[in-house]
């Protein structure tokens, strides 16, 4: 569906909804979401804090929002270019590398709230509005809530069949160490420094994985 289908209202909703989230990144670029004020991100998008709270139960829930989006432009990345396997996973990677060179706060941010929830991301829904400005020609892939369970699953699931993964360990073994990579290896990096490099630390953990 395109924005010409969508009534007035709703995408008015919807922009002012993608103007807070906007509004957060940019605040982001030199600190955490901790250090990030809600009357500043109001004040950003110029939007009322009311109207913040239509949108959003709490601060926090931009994390989330953020997550569902930057995961679903991955997976978007990943079916456009045919990548399978330990292939896309790295892809993932890759642009988590990219993020915090540009918001070196994020990351951090979002494993502080998730450990602080003990729980996995529960990606939000999305309007039909939300979804055609923010996947412009993707709109039934942005439709979808990723599920990071299901998409590492899949991912070693294809690598398993094809005998790629390193012998002994099982599919839901492999799932859990694509998990600790993602979160983990990304802080243990950060353990050496703000100059480390996060990628070769990456690459170092994936090869428990591998043949």
């Amino acid at each position: 569906m395109s924005t010409t289908d969508i009534p007035l209202r709703e995408l008015k909703k919807a922009k002012n909804k993608i103007a807070l989230y906007e509004a957060a990144l940019s605040l982001m670029q030199d600190r955490m979401f901790s250090q990030v004020m809600l009357e500043d991100i109001c004040r950003t998008a110029e939007i009322s804090k009311v109207t913040f709270f239509k949108f959003f139960q709490r601060k926090e829930d931009l994390l989330l929002y953020f997550m569902r989006i930057w995961l679903t432009k991955r997976m978007i990345e990943v079916e456009t270019e045919g990548m399978h396997g330990l292939q896309a996973f790295r892809h993932l990677l890759s642009s988590v590398v990219e993020e915090h060179g540009v918001r070196p706060g994020m990351m951090p941010s979002l494993i502080s709230f998730l450990a602080e929830l003990n729980m996995q991301p529960s990606m939000p829904e999305l309007s039909q509005a939300e979804v055609a400005l923010l996947f412009p020609g993707n709109e039934e892939r942005g439709a979808t809530s990723p599920n990071m369970y299901q998409i590492f699953r899949d991912w070693i699931a294809a690598d398993f069949q094809a005998g790629k993964l390193r012998q002994g360990i099982e599919i839901e073994a492999a799932v859990q160490i694509c998990f600790t990579v993602f979160y983990g290896a990304f802080l243990t990096s950060q353990l050496y420094g703000p100059n480390a490099d996060i990628a070769s630390v990456y690459e170092t953990h994936l090869g428990l994985l591998e043949v």
